[in-house]
C-alpha cells in the first residue's frame, strides 16, 4: 500500500473494506465526532490503567511503536512519566517521524527512527 501512495494518498481500491457491510474502513482515531468510545473501549482503558498501576516500581521495558501526538496522554506521556519516575524502566521508542524524547529520560531511552517493519524484521533475526 505504501508503495502505491502518490501525494500521501493511496488508490481507493486499496482501502480495506468492512467484512460486514463492505464499506471503506476508517481508522478509529480521536480526530472527530465519530470516535467509538463504547463499553469495550472503557473496559480496555481500565485494563491498560490497571497494567500501568501494577507496573510502577518494577523492572520494566516499555516498547512504543509508531505513537504520534494525536492523543499523547494515552501512551506517550504515561510511558515517559514511568520511565522518569522508575529507575528500573527503559523506554524503547520506534517512530520514523517522532524518535525523540525528553533529555531527562535520554539515558533510559532507546530511539529508532527507521522504518518499523525493517526494525521488527531485523529483531526477528536475532537469536
Amino acid at each position: 500500500m505504501v508503495k502505491s501512495q502518490k501525494d500521501c494518498k493511496i488508490p481507493s481500491a486499496l482501502v480495506p473494506k468492512c467484512p460486514v457491510c463492505g464499506k471503506d474502513m476508517e481508522m478509529n482515531l480521536r480526530a472527530d465526532d465519530r470516535f467509538v468510545q463504547d463499553d469495550g473501549w472503557y473496559e480496555h482503558a481500565k485494563l491498560y490503567h490497571d497494567f500501568l498501576d501494577k507496573a510502577e516500581g518494577k523492572n520494566l521495558v516499555l516498547i512504543e511503536i509508531g505513537v504520534g501526538f494525536n492523543t499523547p496522554a494515552i501512551i506517550k506521556y504515561p510511558f515517559e512519566r514511568m520511565t522518569y519516575q522508575n529507575k528500573n524502566t527503559t523506554l524503547i521508542r520506534i517512530n520514523k517521524d517522532y524518535a525523540i524524547c525528553s533529555e531527562r529520560i535520554r539515558d533510559k531511552t532507546v530511539l529508532f527512527n527507521e522504518d518499523t517493519k525493517t526494525i521488527l524484521n531485523d529483531l526477528q533475526k536475532i537469536k
